[in-house]
């Protein structure tokens, strides 16, 4: 794996950033004017996804009304577009299509889930278009026209389970929605649990479909593979809103934290703003940024969202502030090349610095994955987190994970290889023939 970005280069980014942010193009307050520069939100609205997805369609509303207020982009005012793929896995890469090639978008922010991400991939790779893609994923991935903002498994799921290892967790269930995220996840987490000497026989792998609802059987199953006499926590992939009933049953069959920890990487505030979570403190999620992070840029950022939402109750997440970055990063990569050309900001885009909201400075990296600080937090009794844990610096995200034989040998960089998956020992790209068992 790559080394941390140290304290010191985080806060001379910072500093070399705010003076450019005096003087540049982004400190702009003129009315923007010309053709608008359109930009595509495809998330889903409906189905089981939405839960989850909708807060990220009105979060890109906010920013790109920010961003016009600012002046807009090369001069010019930013128009959404949205489009509701629903859920339908297949229908997001209809709905790509027609955004990229009917609607004229120079760039997508969007998708939730790794097979949705998966349907539209070919469509950007053949129309030559750019997705920021927000959410935390299992890596085994690096398109030239993806920017992956959300958290590779060496930046949520394996730091998740060394907290738990430091607290004297010996058995793990495994448990997820069944799709490739979950799939893969489990299976980097499998190979790092044996590589840490666990047995087999201490991991319990399960899988229910998407809008699961009936767990009592499952969970009773948790419950019991946690009565060995050894401490047991529950890393869970579970996903959209069939986390409502599974937390849930939690509570119903008295699962505290304290018995059974469980750790999600699926589940943030917008999550449990839906959940009485009184039975579910002490519980976990690791993510990136959480909205109890205490920093002037996270203040102002839950300021300027509930202004603009109109609502000062609703609650800000992850993957919330990974299209904050992404959507700032690229707009800092379009000054750049000054034109929306897909290929010119591709080219852009690795190097820019765009600070986070927990007070570092992430990075754009060659294999267009980004710089994250990971958190670890408990649920408290008002749907909120308390951070337990941190890392000291930011983490570089992996493309490929160093804990599968198949992936340990490859290397993505898009800037001196021109490749997302080269093969190191062979020293050749493998191009499209790269693909893990996902």
């Amino acid at each position: 794996m790559k080394s941390a970005i140290t304290w010191m280069q985080k806060t001379a980014a910072a500093v070399a950033i705010a003076g450019f942010g005096l003087s540049g193009a982004y400190a702009q307050d003129a009315k923007p004017s010309g053709e608008p520069i359109k930009v595509g939100i495809l998330h889903s609205l409906s189905g089981t996804m939405a839960i989850s997805e909708t807060t990220l369609k009105d979060a890109m509303l906010m920013l790109i009304d920010e961003q016009n207020k600012k002046g807009g982009v090369l001069g010019r005012p930013l128009e959404a577009v949205v489009v509701d793929p629903a859920s339908d896995w297949p229908l997001f890469a209809e709905k790509a299509r027609e955004l990229i090639s009917q609607d004229g978008v120079s760039v997508v922010f969007g998708c939730w889930t790794s097979v949705s991400r998966k349907s539209v991939l070919p469509v950007f790779k053949e129309l030559d278009s750019i997705l920021f893609y927000p959410v935390q994923y299992e890596g085994e991935e690096s398109e030239r026209n993806v920017f992956y903002t959300g958290a590779a498994p060496n930046q949520q799921a394996i730091p998740a389970v060394d907290y738990l290892m430091n607290e004297g967790v010996e058995r793990w269930v495994l448990e997820g929605t069944d799709y490739v995220y979950p799939r893969t996840t489990n299976k980097i987490l499998e190979a790092y649990l044996k590589s840490k000497g666990v047995a087999p026989e201490d991991i319990k792998v399960n899988y229910t479909p998407f809008g699961f609802s009936d767990w009592q059987t499952e969970v009773s199953s948790i419950k019991e593979f946690g009565s060995a006499g050894k401490k047991t926590a529950v890393v869970s992939t579970v996903n959209g809103d069939a986390n409502v009933p599974f937390y849930k049953e939690l509570g119903n069959q008295g699962i505290k934290a304290t018995d059974i920890p469980v750790v999600a990487f699926s589940v943030g505030e917008e999550e449990l703003a839906g959940i009485d979570t009184a039975p579910l403190v002490g519980h976990l999620a690791a993510w990136n940024y959480f909205q109890s992070v205490d920093t002037p840029e996270n203040e102002d950022f839950i300021e300027k969202w509930r202004a603009f939402i109109k609502d000062d109750n609703r609650v800000t997440n992850d993957p919330m502030e990974a299209h904050y970055i992404g959507f700032n990063m690229w707009v800092k990569a379009v000054e750049k090349a000054g034109t929306t050309d897909p290929d010119a900001v591709i080219d852009a885009l690795p190097g820019i610095e765009q600070a986070n909201l927990t007070g570092g400075v992430s990075q754009m990296l060659p294999n267009h994955h980004i710089t994250k600080p990971v958190l670890i937090g408990e649920i408290t009794d008002d749907g909120q987190f308390d951070v337990v844990s941190e890392t000291e610096d930011l983490v570089p995200g992996d493309a490929w994970s160093d804990f599968l034989p198949e992936s340990k040998k490859l290397k993505a960089d898009w800037v001196e290889l021109k490749c997302g998956n080269y093969d190191t020992e062979a020293k050749k790209c493998l191009g499209d023939t790269a693909e893990t068992s996902n």
